[in-house]
């Protein structure tokens, strides 16, 4: 299943791998882990935030994906179940509709 990954990094602690100078390479280490779809970093509410798109085949895979993030940066990790237009489509949003609506 594809999921919408978000990791919230703490300030204090990504500062002081940027101050260390090993803020790069800790998240190569981690995306080279976890071989995301996509991935994009922006702020959230001020928090350095990280987005990436990651497939999820069984459950007991979460740890390995959010694992990284909290021991590295202690960041605070979401993961949503995301559809793609043709999954909406295949999911019969329209039939649905007629039935509950």
């Amino acid at each position: 299943m594809r999921m919408l990954m978000t990791a919230s990094m703490p300030h204090h602690t990504f500062n002081a791998a940027v101050k260390d100078g090993s803020a790069g390479a800790k998240i190569g280490k981690i995306l080279d882990a976890l071989k995301p779809e996509a991935v994009y970093f922006t702020e959230v509410n001020g928090i350095r935030t990280a987005f990436l798109v990651v497939e999820v085949a069984d459950a007991a895979k979460i740890p390995a994906l959010c694992e990284p993030w909290f021991l590295t940066f202690e960041a605070d990790v979401q993961l949503h179940p995301v559809m793609t237009p043709d999954d909406l489509k295949r999911g019969g949003i329209d039939s649905i509709g007629k039935q509950w609506g």
